[in-house]
């Protein structure tokens, strides 16, 4: 099995339910794995064989910063239908989006989701 993973990625944005949320914005973080084979560019040290990370980042990165949602479920859900875009030799994308500090009526360091788009492949 072949992975790759971004890890963590941080934004500042404003998302969630409530006009404060929104308004006020938060921190959110997400995690994205793909599965795919990389043999090729493993053997070969060629990027065009693999899926770069940093185009995933991009993706992460304009979803999270460029749109405004309610729910961090579609975040994710479309983190993940636009990660697995980049590749036909994709099986699956999962993505974890975190939101830090939710406002609950008390304590949590984040609420996370979790959505996995695999492919028809």
């Amino acid at each position: 099995m072949h992975l790759i993973r971004l890890v963590n990625a941080t934004f500042f944005a404003h998302h969630g339910c409530t006009p404060q949320e929104q308004h006020v914005g938060g921190r959110y973080e997400v995690d994205v794995e793909v599965k795919f084979d990389f043999e090729a560019a493993a053997r070969t040290d060629d990027l065009h064989l693999t899926v770069c990370y940093e185009d995933i980042y991009a993706i992460v990165n304009t979803i999270v910063q460029d749109h405004q949602f309610d729910l961090i479920e579609r975040m994710a859900y479309l983190i993940a239908e636009q990660v697995c875009e980049l590749s036909d030799k994709i099986d699956y994308a999962e993505v974890v989006v975190r939101k830090c500090n939710p406002p609950i009526r008390g304590t949590a360091d984040y609420a996370e989701v979790v959505y996995r788009s695999v492919t028809q492949s």
